[in-house]
C-alpha cells in the first residue's frame, strides 16, 4: 500500500494541535492501561492497522495482557474488564459508532457513574483524539512501524 499524502510535512500546525490534544491526556491522570484500551478498541472498530499496532505495542509495554488484548474486541463476552474499564469501552464503541446511536443516555450515565468526572472528560476527548488519528491514518494510508 502506498502512502498518500504526508500531513507532518504539508500541514504541521494541523498535527501539533492533534498533539496538543495528546499532551493534555497525558497530564489528564487518566490510567495509561485504560487509555491505551479505549485507543485500541477505536482503532478495532475504525481498522486502522496502524494504530491497532501501536496502541497494542504500548499498551504490552505498560504490562497489559496479550490475553485482555486479544479479547478486547469482545469485552462484553468475559469478566476479564472492570466496570471502570467496561463503562469507558462502550462509551468508545458508541462514540466511534455515533451515527448508530448518538451515545445513549444509558451509556452515557454508565461512564458518568464508573468514571470520576475529570476521567470522563479525558476518555470522550481521547476517544475524540483517536478517531481523529485513524481517520488521518487510514486516509493517508501510515504505514504500520
Amino acid at each position: 500500500m502506498e502512502e498518500r499524502i504526508n500531513i507532518s510535512k504539508v500541514a504541521p500546525e494541523a498535527i501539533e494541535a492533534m498533539i496538543g490534544l495528546e499532551k493534555y491526556l497525558a497530564q489528564s491522570g487518566l490510567d495509561r492501561k485504560l487509555y491505551e484500551l479505549v485507543k485500541t478498541r477505536a482503532s478495532q472498530i475504525n481498522g486502522c492497522a496502524h494504530c491497532i499496532n501501536m496502541h497494542v505495542k504500548d499498551a504490552m509495554k505498560l504490562g497489559e495482557t496479550a490475553q485482555r488484548l486479544f479479547l478486547l474486541d469482545a469485552w462484553r463476552e468475559t469478566d476479564l474488564y472492570t466496570e471502570k474499564e467496561r463503562a469507558a469501552l462502550a462509551l468508545t464503541e458508541s462514540m466511534t459508532l455515533i451515527h448508530q446511536d448518538h451515545v445513549p443516555d444509558e451509556t452515557y450515565n454508565n461512564a458518568a457513574a464508573n468514571l470520576s468526572e475529570k476521567e470522563l472528560a479525558a476518555v470522550i476527548m481521547t476517544v475524540v483524539t483517536i478517531n481523529g488519528w485513524n481517520r488521518i491514518a487510514i486516509t493517508t494510508r501510515t504505514a504500520l512501524d
